[in-house]
């Protein structure tokens, strides 16, 4: 284990006391689950409310945005799944443009809280668990927007444990920020689109489910996408190993080092 020249912790240690925020969010989260606060988080559940939250966005009037925003940040910072569901209650809510719109600030905002906790507590953590890890952690940083944007528009790999991921890595807040945001606009649009189209199934009895996400019309577009970005990230890694194996490939045998 290395240390600094100013004698201070080891590379890579990890302190119970930066872990403190990390776990609370942890514990809370938790506490949620374990009280039933899933059972809330279904299409079942928003058929069964529907008449009330319209009621509350009719009373509430321009506070009910704010309320849902705060919402939807609260239980992404405490990492419990259920965040296409709620995009599309906020398409149902308010219409596409707006649903999706507070939607996005509502995700980016309880991202940055999970990310912060993990970067307080967890960041330098690649250099005790690899060579490997380290090795993902230079692409990461040299790229963590492209990362980003294409984790987020395949997700493979679930939104809490991106935010987990990057602030391990130690990514810039910036970036991370940007990458959060404009990563999850498309799927965005897309949830609260079906969203602002529940009230017709919604009369009719009938519930919807998440197998819609997987028609055609919808998930090409975001395949097409999340291409395009996969082929940036190749492109301009290629150009860089390039540009890395010039000079070596350009010295004569007779020419110094």
């Amino acid at each position: 284990m290395r240390t600094n020249s100013g004698g201070t912790a080891p590379t890579g240690f990890i302190s119970l006391r930066r872990l403190i925020p990390l776990l609370l969010l942890v514990a809370v989260g938790a506490l949620f689950l374990a009280l039933g606060g899933e059972r809330y988080l279904s299409f079942a559940a928003l058929a069964d409310n529907r008449a009330r939250l319209l009621a509350f966005v009719e009373r509430a009037g321009l506070w009910a945005p704010f309320a849902y925003i705060l919402a939807y940040a609260g239980l992404v910072a405490l990492s419990v799944p259920g965040a296409s569901l709620m995009t599309m209650t906020g398409g149902f809510l308010f219409g596409v443009w707006a649903g999706a719109a507070c939607a996005v600030v509502g995700a980016t905002s309880g991202a940055i809280i999970v990310f912060l906790a993990a970067r307080t507590g967890l960041a330098g953590i690649a250099g005790r668990v690899g060579r490997w890890a380290e090795r993902f952690e230079a692409g990461f940083r040299a790229d963590g927007l492209s990362y980003l944007l294409l984790l987020h528009l395949v997700p493979l790999i679930p939104f809490w444990a991106v935010n987990l991921m990057a602030g391990t890595m130690g990514l810039r807040l910036r970036v991370f920020v940007a990458g959060t945001f404009f990563g999850i606009m498309p799927l965005a649009l897309v949830y609260a689109g079906i969203g602002s189209g529940l009230g017709g199934l919604l009369e009719k009895g009938r519930i919807p489910h998440h197998g819609m996400m997987l028609r055609p019309g919808v998930a090409l577009p975001i395949l097409g996408l999340a291409l395009l970005v996969l082929a940036s990230v190749i492109y301009r890694r290629r150009r860089a190993a390039a540009v890395n194996r010039g000079p070596a490939s350009n010295r004569g045998p007779g020419s110094s080092p």
